[in-house]
């Protein structure tokens, strides 16, 4: 099964920065890539998402110290993350709606643990 393929996650200390990468080989018909996070005990909340024509859309919580980027040749996105918090420890998800299974079925990667602690 095609799954979107996520990297980069750990522990850091708080103010410190961690870079994810999803690589989403395999996938066509991409309408977007992007980040959803979960925290123990809360649902699953957006962090960031980058369109095909390079539209981004930030949490206001990550606003000013998360960047997504994406690389359209080899379909991955990236998720450079600075100035971390306690509360951004969560697992990533990486999200990736495509025209094909219809942009409310998403594909959804396996997740990487954020761990932001001193």
């Amino acid at each position: 099964q095609v799954q979107p393929v996520e990297s980069g996650g750990g522990l850091v200390q708080p103010g410190g920065s961690l870079r994810l990468s999803c690589a989403a080989s395999g996938i066509s018909s991409i309408y977007a890539m992007g980040w959803y996070r979960q925290a123990p005990g809360k649902e699953r909340e957006l962090v960031a998402t980058i369109r095909n024509d390079g539209l981004t859309n930030y949490a206001d919580s990550v606003k000013g110290r998360f960047t997504i980027s994406r690389d359209e040749v080899s379909h991955t996105v990236y998720l450079q993350m600075n100035s971390l918090k306690p509360e951004d420890t969560a697992v990533y998800y990486c999200y990736v709606p495509t025209w094909g299974k219809g942009l409310g079925n998403p594909y959804w990667g396996q997740g990487t643990q954020v761990t932001v602690s001193s």
